[in-house]
């Protein structure tokens, strides 16, 4: 057995202490009856928007525990790190506060520093933890030593497919004779962030290697963007097939659309992540009409996976609004916890919990989860969790991509016409 590190032993002694004066003031059994689960959020700063996703999927499966009698004898409560702007600092911040608190017994997020230099943090406290998003950086740091990290597991597959796909998705429009590509131009735009840059210098690997000139290759400082005029100035210039933009952030990416179609070229318009987030279409209205993007460990919206409209429906019945990705995923990921705790016979053995967690084999709204050993990575693939293309109408995100599962088909973008 490795030795335990200091925060580690920290850790130890404080729930040691906290639970044997419970166990002697009130007879009962020595674990708490009540876990606290640990959730790491930008509540505030520009990404609040999935922040506030983050907490009502974990809430509402917390709810949903609770109300059925808990799980193994534990009841669950929510307890919340705002990690803000996603800075080192205010992550580190978050994360120390909720590994200070010997009630937490599992911490989980969407994403919470984007580099996931956390996972380092909760494999020295033995803490079980579950994360999506920029799976890059966790496969990096995990598989060179996955015994390691049994801590620490990811709903999001590979992004490799986010590197290539994109390509193979435009080159199939063109071979089905949906659009045309008259030059095999492309530009692209990122944001200086760990997700968007290691999506966009994987785009532009694939498109170079299948003979693709990239006209516009344009990074952004992280943050709020209000003005892309120059940058739209430089591809209206040299009108591309396709204009992709790999910011995440919604705000960001609706300005984009919006200052794009002033003076619109007639290119297929992607657009990374950004649109599967409800603000989106607040902020573009019919402008998003025909917007495409793609999703690793987004729902799988179809009649053969009935498990994403059950749980989508549940959030709207619950919160009154659709959920985007994360609402629905951090809900999911809940659950798997819960299912770990069941099987571990409770929250209190991590060891046994993180065991648990490594074994999932299950339907869940992103399609089949079940992991990879060497990665901790969800398994990709279209019978596990695919990667999916959407496209908007009319408010509404239609599943065009993989042929497998789509409820509807590509239509030409209305400023393509």
């Amino acid at each position: 057995m490795k030795p335990k590190s200091a925060a580690s032993r920290i850790r130890h002694i404080l729930m040691s202490t906290t639970l044997i004066g419970m166990f002697a003031a009130s007879g009962a059994p020595a674990f708490a009856e009540v876990v606290k689960i640990g959730l790491l959020a930008p509540l505030t700063g520009p990404a609040a928007a999935d922040g506030q996703e983050f907490q009502r999927g974990v809430q509402m499966a917390i709810d949903e525990a609770n109300a059925a009698g808990g799980v193994a004898g534990d009841t669950f409560e929510l307890v919340v790190g705002d990690v803000k702007d996603q800075s080192a600092g205010n992550v580190t911040s978050a994360v120390e506060r909720l590994l200070g608190d010997p009630g937490v017994h599992f911490m989980l997020t969407g994403y919470a520093s984007l580099t996931n230099f956390e996972i380092d943090n909760m494999a020295e406290a033995d803490m079980p933890y579950m994360l999506a998003a920029t799976s890059q950086q966790t496969r990096d740091i995990i598989a060179p030593s996955p015994d390691k990290y049994m801590c620490c597991w990811s709903l999001t597959p590979s992004f490799d497919a986010y590197n290539t796909d994109v390509t193979l998705f435009v080159e199939k429009l063109a071979a089905d004779g949906k659009i045309t590509l008259p030059t095999k131009k492309v530009a692209i735009i990122s944001s200086d962030n760990a997700y968007s840059k290691t999506i966009s210098e994987g785009m532009k690997k694939t498109f170079k290697e299948k003979g693709w000139t990239i006209t516009v290759d344009e990074i952004v400082p992280f943050g709020e963007v209000t003005d892309w005029r120059s940058i739209l100035a430089k591809v209206r210039e040299n009108v591309p097939d396709v204009v992709i933009n790999t910011d995440y952030l919604p705000g960001n990416s609706a300005s984009f659309l919006n200052q794009f179609l002033e003076q619109p070229t007639k290119s297929l318009v992607f657009l990374q992540y950004a649109p599967s987030v409800p603000e989106f279409v607040e902020l573009t209205g019919k402008k998003s009409d025909g917007v495409i993007y793609n999703l690793l460990g987004g729902a799988l919206t179809t009649p053969k996976n009935p498990r994403a409209d059950e749980v989508a429906a549940k959030f709207k019945a619950k919160y009154g609004v659709e959920s985007g990705t994360y609402g629905v995923g951090l809900y999911e990921m809940t659950n798997v916890y819960f299912d770990a705790v069941k099987k571990a016979g409770g929250a209190s053995d991590h060891a046994a919990i993180m065991k648990a967690l490594s074994e999932t084999d299950k339907q869940v709204a992103e399609g089949r989860l079940k992991f990879d050993p060497a990665t901790h990575l969800a398994t990709q693939g279209d019978d596990y969790i695919p990667i999916t293309f959407f496209q908007i109408w009319d408010g509404q995100r239609t599943l065009i991509s993989p042929e497998k599962y789509a409820t509807g088909a590509f239509k030409l973008q209305p400023w393509m016409k």
